[in-house]
């Protein structure tokens, strides 16, 4: 059974950068995608970026675009986020998500890592 575990999260003040991983332990990840999610408080989940994990697609939201950089490392079963120009609207909970059962569904999830952006 896959499990993902977020870590890099953080205290960072606008302007500056943080880099999440999220590593899968329990066997090889073999899956179709990994995504980032992040919730803020009172808001709703939502998409950040996502990677084909047996391909180079990927995909950002448009309020990340051109600040975010979504990457893997398939030998290390690790994805990361590298967040640049960060802004005090990109706190919330940052979440990994797996593919792995069906494709275009996100059916394993780590538990989160808090990222906040002070002004």
């Amino acid at each position: 059974q896959v499990q993902l575990s977020e870590s890099g999260g953080g205290l960072v003040q606008a302007g500056g950068s943080l880099r999440l991983s999220c590593a899968s332990s329990g066997r090889t990840f073999i899956g179709y995608a990994m995504g980032w999610f992040r919730q803020a408080p009172g808001k709703e989940r939502e998409i950040v970026a996502a990677i084909m994990w047996g391909a180079s697609n990927t995909y950002y939201a448009d309020s990340v675009k051109g600040r975010f950089t979504i990457s893997k490392d398939t030998a290390k079963n690790t994805a990361y986020l590298q967040m640049n120009s960060l802004k005090p609207e990109d706190s919330a909970v940052y979440y990994c998500a797996g593919q792995i059962a069906s494709r275009g569904v996100y059916d394993c999830w780590g538990q989160g890592t808090q990222v906040t952006v002070s002004s």
